[in-house]
């Protein structure tokens, strides 16, 4: 979801209020808070994000971990990238919400705080942290009771261009690094975009640009076209479920219609949903009939890609 003011992510405000003033002042490797919920945070990395600038909590990058009831969970995976145009995360509509709506279909679900282009971590900082998201789940999977190859990506607005970017740029494994993150793939095996600002990038500011919000017009056109999703798109891009709003006056639905023609294009299996009514950031719903419908759909598509059928052999969680 856009929004012009920071919306706070208030799993991490709740780390770092807990917490004395000290080094790190947010999370140590491997923290955990709201275990009584099934709730965990840990850090992207142990030390210092790259290029980070500072050690507050805005600097660290971080995934707050969502269980599914003990006994019911698939297998699966999602990683959730909340919108707020770069400034603010949507963390509760965006994300804890999401997540509850995946764990409650056996998924195991994990919400990315990345860093803010507001907080000076222009792009391709959040992206950095996008793949490191996907790498740190992939590279854990046995720890979370998950299978490697099926982690979805879902991203909603921003969050919905930063997700369609760690799908269409990832990284590749490098078997030899000496981090073990780092051994395996960033590319997700599945992605589910909402209202995605897909046109981010761009030097027309009749529309929302983060050229113009960030104040890098001068260097707008080579950031189009190194963060523009809709022209990295391949075969190999996974397959996508995508819905939007006609009416969407923030998020024009032409930006989600050119990655989703890029898909068809490339030959990447896709499912489409526009829908007549409804605001920008409208989450799992705001009453609409209709809109409110597109979480139904979302399940179904999970169920046709085997999502929702459990792994006979992936190990219960303790």
């Amino acid at each position: 979801m856009l929004y012009k003011h920071f919306v706070a992510f208030s799993v991490s405000i709740a780390v770092c209020a807990a917490l004395p003033a000290q080094k790190p002042p947010c999370l140590a490797a491997g923290s955990t808070d709201n275990a009584f919920l099934g709730i965990q945070t840990i850090r992207l990395w142990p030390g210092d994000a790259p290029q980070a600038t500072g050690q507050a909590c805005d600097d660290i990058p971080t995934l707050s971990i969502f269980e599914p009831q003990q006994g019911h969970g698939n297998g699966s995976a999602v990683v959730i990238f909340p919108g707020g145009a770069y400034v603010g995360l949507a963390a509760n509509l965006e994300g804890r919400q999401i997540a509850d709506w995946f764990t409650a279909r056996g998924f195991s679900a994990f919400v990315l705080r990345y860093r803010l282009s507001s907080n000076g971590y222009l792009l391709p900082i959040p992206l950095l942290d996008a793949r490191r998201a996907v790498q740190l789940v992939r590279a854990r999977a046995h720890d979370y009771s998950i299978a490697p190859n099926r982690i979805v990506v879902i991203g909603f607005s921003a969050g919905g261009h930063l997700a369609a970017l760690a799908a269409t740029q990832p990284v590749a494994a490098k078997p030899d690094a000496a981090d073990a993150i780092e051994r395996v793939s960033s590319r997700p095996d599945y992605l589910v975009l909402g209202y995605p600002w897909i046109g981010a990038i761009s030097s027309d500011t009749s529309q929302l640009s983060y050229c113009k919000l960030f104040n890098v017009m001068a260097r707008c056109e080579e950031l189009r076209a190194a963060y523009s999703p809709d022209l990295f798109v391949t075969s190999a891009t996974p397959p996508t479920f995508w819905y939007h709003t006609f009416n969407d006056s923030t998020v024009p639905v032409e930006q989600g219609l050119r990655f989703y023609q890029a898909l068809i294009k490339a030959g990447v299996p896709a499912e489409a949903h526009i829908f007549a009514n409804g605001p920008h950031g409208s989450g799992l719903g705001k009453g609409d009939a209709a809109l409110d419908q597109w979480p139904a759909l979302l399940e179904t598509w999970l169920r046709t890609q085997g999502l929702l059928a459990p792994i006979a052999s992936i190990r219960p969680r303790k």
